[in-house]
């Protein structure tokens, strides 16, 4: 029922917004032109009831932004989960563990120094790269007796997002002017400059991290209870926590190539899904999944529209919701403890 739900609210958001805009379209006519790209023939498309500028706005412009803000929502969403399993920690994500300014690394070096300077390597790599490199980096040095510490963990993620939002802000003031105002929007997060290709490679990625969840589902409900537990029960939990990682930075990487920085996503839904439906992961991550997409996509339409014609950032908004999330979170469960109770 509340995966129904949230499906009807992705589309409902579709709608509005199409809708929202310098140019005028109604609900009614965002719906009638989506309808008409998806079922070609349809007779409002050439009635002469839609013009050709608001056809444009909504298929060209708004309709590409509303669904990469979902893919982004979704897949920062089940990355954060993943990596909550990984560390038995609530107050994992990627920003807050620094992967998504290992990615932001990676995608700015691109921006500052082009693809030719760094092997021919697109954004998207290079953002999946630097995120990848980030988890190596926490993981090494949250490593106490053998085992991951979930504080540790947390520390060190805090600490090198700071080395590398150090990092970014040097390339950034070294560049030339045009690329110092690219660089500052991307940090930033925004969804405004999405078109039809921009959706590829975050589809791709949540689309793999979807199937390998579903499929790993057993296995991390087994290594959310302890590292004993899971072996005892078969799962191999060094071998998990590895490929957990690379998904973790896959989605991540995908996300901020093409979104930015987006912070808070991967903490505050799935906690909210853990809570509605309980931690077992086969429930829990559908609802974490879509519960992503619509948070994001609410996010995007209100960062067009509450300071209208200016458009906030979407890091801007995530971070006035997920930070106090986070105090009341650590408060709540301990950031010393693995806790993942309702």
């Amino acid at each position: 029922m509340i995966c129904g739900v949230l499906t009807v609210a992705v589309g409902v958001l579709v709608v509005l917004s199409g809708a929202v805009g310098s140019v005028e379209v109604s609900t009614v006519q965002a719906a009638k032109i989506v309808i008409g790209h998806l079922a070609p023939g349809m007779p409002w498309m050439s009635d002469g009831s839609l013009t050709a500028l608001q056809d444009q706005a909504v298929w060209q412009f708004r309709l590409p932004r509303a669904l990469l803000a979902g893919l982004a929502g979704a897949g920062l969403s089940l990355a954060g989960a993943l990596m909550q399993v990984t560390v038995r920690n609530p107050l994992a994500e990627p920003y807050i563990l620094g992967v998504s300014s290992g990615a932001s690394v990676g995608a700015v070096l691109v921006i500052v120094l082009g693809s030719a300077a760094l092997g021919g390597m697109s954004m998207n790599l290079a953002a999946f790269v630097g995120a990848l490199a980030a988890c190596v980096c926490v993981a090494a040095l949250a490593r106490k007796d053998g085992a991951l510490s979930p504080t540790r963990m947390i520390l060190a993620g805090v600490a090198l997002g700071t080395l590398f939002s150090a990092v970014t802000s040097y390339l950034t003031i070294s560049t030339d002017a045009q690329n110092v105002v690219s660089v500052l929007f991307f940090l930033l997060g925004s969804v405004s400059a999405a078109t039809m290709s921009s959706l590829i490679g975050p589809a791709v990625a949540l689309v793999v991290g979807c199937v390998a969840a579903a499929l790993l589902a057993r296995s991390l409900n087994a290594l959310m209870t302890g590292d004993e537990s899971a072996v005892s029960l078969g799962v191999d939990a060094a071998r998990m926590r590895a490929i957990l990682l690379v998904l973790a930075s896959l989605l991540t990487g995908s996300v901020v190539s093409v979104a930015g920085g987006i912070g808070f996503v991967g903490l505050v839904v799935p906690h909210i899904a853990r809570i509605a439906v309980g931690a077992d992961h086969r429930r829990m991550l559908p609802v974490a999944v879509l519960g992503g997409a619509v948070f994001l996509m609410a996010a995007d339409l209100l960062a067009r529209t509450v300071a209208a014609p200016t458009e906030i950032p979407l890091g801007i908004l995530t971070a006035f919701v997920g930070a106090p999330f986070f105090l009341w979170l650590m408060r709540r469960s301990g950031a010393d403890r693995a806790g993942f109770g309702r």
